[in-house]
């Protein structure tokens, strides 16, 4: 008797988690972009594309309004991300992801609402917060004042100290901008190529990273694979 095809066997969230635990990011990828999750599961799985870079995936699914509105943003839509967010407390993660939208936007208030983020972020003691608010500061002065953009990076370099974490990719990759701004070009090479190992493939870090390792056009392409919005590309030129 002929034998009957074996049906593909449907890929779950444990795959992805597996080959993530794994260190096989690439096989992550695969499975995830195979998923159909389970309703229980969108939440997880929209939280799991956007740290492969897939924000579109996370869109499709549902997930929490914070994950859902820094989607919008890596897409570089702000409008969405504003409306997303509306109705979300005033506390400190919201008001990141609203400063950053304000900020993609060239909305005058950007650097006021960044400023609120820190507040916030400082005064609910939420580290990953405060790292995040001060380098979008930090990214948001590098046009005007190198000065003012380090010390407020140095405040993010000092949260990674007394948790005992390594320094955020990202916020590596704005201080190696403002390094190379105030004329410490060396120190900034150095800075951007720890920030390059640290950051995730198709992630706003790794774009900052190359771009401040002078390397554009690896830049513009892991934008492209990571789905992100010109505008984390198109940094604003530092004095």
């Amino acid at each position: 008797m002929p034998e009957h095809p074996q049906e593909a066997r449907p890929v779950t969230l444990a795959a992805v988690r597996e080959a993530l635990d794994r260190g096989d990011e690439r096989a992550a990828l695969a499975a995830l972009h195979l998923l159909s999750p389970l309703p229980d599961e969108q939440k997880e799985a929209a939280g799991l594309a956007l740290h492969l870079g897939q924000p579109t995936l996370t869109l499709r699914w549902v997930g929490d309004p914070l994950t859902l509105a820094a989607a919008h943003l890596r897409l570089g839509q702000p409008g969405a991300a504003r409306s997303v967010l509306d109705g979300q407390p005033d506390a400190a993660r919201p008001a990141l992801l609203r400063a950053r939208a304000a900020w993609q936007a060239g909305q005058p208030a950007a650097l006021d609402l960044a400023r609120h983020a820190l507040t916030l972020a400082r005064a609910e003691g939420d580290a990953g917060a405060l790292v995040a608010a001060a380098t979008l500061l930090g990214e948001q002065r590098l046009g005007t004042d190198a000065k003012a953009a380090l010390r407020t990076l140095a405040e993010g370099l000092k949260v990674a100290e007394l948790t005992g974490q390594e320094a955020d990719a990202h916020l590596l990759a704005v201080l190696a901008r403002a390094q190379a701004a105030l004329g410490s070009r060396d120190k900034a090479g150095r800075t951007a190529a720890k920030a390059l190992a640290r950051s995730l493939p198709r992630s706003p870090a790794r774009v900052a990273a190359l771009l401040a390792l002078g390397r554009e056009e690896e830049a513009r392409a892991e934008a492209a694979a990571g789905e992100l919005g010109k505008v984390w590309w198109k940094l604003p030129a530092s004095t």
